[in-house]
C-alpha cells in the first residue's frame, strides 16, 4: 500500500507546469526529473514483489520440496534486504530534492503530494526492514520442522517428537523381550492347546 502512495502521489501530482507561460512539465523535486522517476521505479518494484511474494506466502505449505522452501525463503530475505536498501536510499534522496526545491507558485499545488511521497517513503523502509527481519528468522529455524513439513507435527517448539503411535494392542511386548536368535522354541506356545485324537 505504501509503494501504492508513493508512486501514485509522485505520478499524479509530482509533475507541475513551472508557470503559465511554459507548458512543460517539470518534477517538482528540485526540476530533478531523476528523482522523481527513481520514486516511481523503486514503488512499482516494491508493488509487484509484494505481490508476487504474497503469492509465494499463500502456497509455501503446498511446496514439496524442502530445498525449494529454503529457497524461497532465502529469495524473500535478499529481496526485502534489498528493498530496504532502495527505499532507504529514495527517502533520503527525495528528502534532499525536496529541502533544494525553491518555492513557487506551481510547485506550491503539488507540495502535499511531494511531502506524502517523502512520508511513506520512510514508512516503505521500515515496513521492509521488518520482513527482512521475518525473513531472517524463518531462514535461522533452518531445517524445524514446524517451517518445512506440513502441519503434523505439534505447534509447541519444545514439544517432543511424537514418534509412532502405539499399536492397536493385540500385539504383546512379550515378543520383543529377548534376543533375537537365542530364544528356545517353546512346544506349547500361548493360547494354544495341542488337540487330543
Amino acid at each position: 500500500i505504501f509503494s501504492i502512495v508513493v508512486f501514485g502521489s509522485i505520478v499524479n501530482e509530482c509533475y507541475v507546469n513551472a508557470d503559465s507561460q511554459n507548458p512543460e512539465l517539470l518534477c517538482i523535486f528540485n526540476k530533478n526529473e531523476s528523482a522523481c522517476s527513481y520514486g516511481i521505479a523503486v514503488g512499482i518494484i516494491a508493488f509487484f514483489g509484494s505481490i508476487f511474494f504474497f503469492v509465494v506466502d499463500l502456497y509455501f505449505q503446498q511446496i514439496s520440496s524442502v530445498k525449494d522452501r529454503k529457497r524461497a525463503v532465502l529469495l524473500d530475505l535478499g529481496f526485502s534486504g534489498f528493498l530496504s536498501f532502495l527505499w532507504f536510499v529514495a527517502f533520503c534522496f527525495l528528502a534532499n530534492q525536496w529541502q533544494r526545491t525553491t518555492m513557487s507558485q506551481g510547485f506550491s499545488q503539488g507540495a502535499d503530494a511531494a511531502r506524502a511521497a517523502i512520508t511513506f517513503s520512510f514508512f516503505s523502509v521500515i515496513v521492509w526492514v521488518a520482513l527482512a527481519v521475518k525473513a531472517l528468522q524463518r531462514y535461522r529455524l533452518g531445517t524445524d520442522m514446524s517451517l518445512f513439513a506440513t502441519d503434523q507435527f505439534a505447534a509447541d517448539p519444545n514439544a517432543p517428537y511424537p514418534g509412532y503411535p502405539a499399536g492397536s494392542g493385540i500385539e504383546s511386548t512379550e515378543t520383543y523381550q529377548s534376543p533375537p536368535f537365542t530364544e528356545t522354541l517353546d512346544t506349547n506356545p500361548k493360547g494354544y492347546q495341542v488337540p487330543a485324537y
